[in-house]
């Protein structure tokens, strides 16, 4: 299926700075940036694509109760609506990008979907304890679990990131990770799916995000070795591996120059929006992945074949 983007249809000549033969690549979206992280997506041009209007869900899971981070915007919020038009119930913890949460929350309401915003920092164990109570709460349950939050930072070598950056990075990316699912844990029962985001570059090594690209391949360890630890309690493990999506983290990490070209790796010459990812998210969560567990899932447009 196509959208039609505002930067869209439009091919241009690029040489990949690490060797890649020069390829035909559309490009997504216009120079631009932003100073913060984890980045809002209000302020994106185009706004990235989150629903795909013809995908109609066929309640694969009717009263589940999950827990998205990041699900406020980008991937995360593709997932959320996705598992709403499912029947799920979601809960939303995301840091202070409440003009995004809020459009969530609107959006899956007005699907008939519910919905509830948990706003902190997901590297504070404290905010994990409180998401878990809340979800409690609220929905007396927790069925899924998709820890979707991180921040990356672009920089050109090692000796430019400082210890603050990089201590940032680990305890959003990987310690938020650890303490919010050792917080859900007594509450998951047989039958449950806890979804991690990996990347891309954790297979190829991005060179200028060193640190990201080091948490990102912590996560696919984490999954596999706690996908086997729960396997005989029938609580399925897997991971994610996206290429490149057009949502905040892109123009809140990388250079504005650097975004046109952003996709241009892949075999198929191109970025991808949202949408684009969430069936995978709910093919992870659902019974169609039973008898899956401590896979990494690769939708990257054939940047990295594994």
């Amino acid at each position: 299926m196509k959208f039609d983007y505002t930067y869209g249809n439009q091919y241009y000549n690029y040489y990949y700075p690490i060797g890649l033969k020069s390829v035909e690549y559309e490009i997504m979206a216009k120079k631009q940036s932003q100073d913060i992280q984890p980045g809002m997506e209000y302020l994106m041009q185009p706004r990235p694509v989150f629903d795909n209007p013809n995908y109609v869900g066929s309640n694969k899971l009717k009263n589940k109760v999950a827990i998205i981070t990041g699900g406020d915007s980008g991937l995360g919020r593709a997932c959320a609506v996705a598992f709403a038009k499912e029947g799920a119930k979601i809960v939303i913890p995301y840091y202070n990008e409440h003009i995004d949460a809020n459009e969530t929350k609107e959006y899956i309401e007005k699907l008939g979907g519910e919905c509830i915003l948990l706003s902190g920092d997901i590297a504070d164990k404290n905010f994990s304890k409180y998401i878990v109570e809340e979800t409690l709460k609220k929905f007396g349950k927790i069925d899924i679990l998709v820890n979707n939050a991180g921040v990356q930072y672009q920089q050109d070598d090692l000796i430019c990131i400082s210890d603050d950056q990089f201590d940032r990075t680990m305890k959003v990316n990987i310690y938020g990770m650890f303490y919010l699912t050792r917080e859900v844990l007594p509450y998951l029962n047989s039958g449950a799916s806890i979804i991690n985001l990996s990347s891309v570059t954790a297979f190829y090594g991005d060179p200028q995000l060193i640190d990201y690209v080091t948490t990102k391949g912590a996560i696919v360890g984490f999954t596999r070795a706690l996908a086997r630890n729960l396997a005989l309690k029938n609580i399925r493990v897997n991971a994610i591996a996206p290429g490149f999506f057009w949502t905040p983290l892109q123009p809140a990490c990388w250079v504005s120059e650097k975004i046109p070209s952003l996709g241009s790796d892949s075999a198929m010459a191109r970025g991808a929006m949202p949408y684009e990812l969430a069936s995978t998210f709910v093919f992870l969560a659902s019974d169609d992945s039973s008898y899956m567990t401590g896979q990494v899932i690769h939708n990257n447009g054939g940047q990295v074949m594994a």
